[in-house]
């Protein structure tokens, strides 16, 4: 049965591209055929490619194909969204942890911490609370950066 369709719709197809031609015989039968007779006169008769059938299942799985190519778009973009946002994080956090280190850094350079007073001024901590501060920063330095 395949085979029998598929020979039918080759024969469709040159005879679609092919010249075509009509003409009627002694007994007023009217033919077609791809050449012209030899002993009748006949017409040339134009042919019209015969439109495809849009198949509902075909324009369903279009429809499908380009509802998920959309949706994965979507995905993408949001995807795309939420990792420059974690690059603007780890960007952030980069710029944080220099700081730190920068400020811990320089804690341990300085002999004498201080404090200011309500009137603003300097007051001096002692060497217990110099090694309490640094080392409360160093912990806190070490939680934020990860060092």
């Amino acid at each position: 049965m395949k085979g029998f369709i598929v020979l039918l719709l080759l024969l469709v197809a040159s005879v679609a591209q092919a010249e075509a031609y009509r003409w009627v015989d002694e007994n007023g039968q009217t033919h077609f055929g791809d050449r012209p007779p030899a002993n009748a006169v006949s017409s040339e008769v134009q042919l019209e490619k015969a439109r495809p059938a849009v198949d509902a299942a075909v324009s369903e799985r279009k429809q499908r194909m380009s509802e998920f190519v959309e949706q994965s778009e979507k995905e993408r973009a949001v995807q795309k969204q939420a990792r420059a946002e974690q690059e603007a994080l780890a960007a952030e956090r980069e710029a944080r942890c220099e700081d730190l280190v920068a400020r811990m850094k320089y804690l341990e350079r300085v002999s004498r911490l201080y404090r200011l007073n309500k009137d603003g001024e300097r007051v001096y901590v002692n060497d217990e609370e110099n090694e309490q501060i640094r080392k409360e920063f160093r912990a806190h330095v070490q939680s934020e950066c990860d060092i």
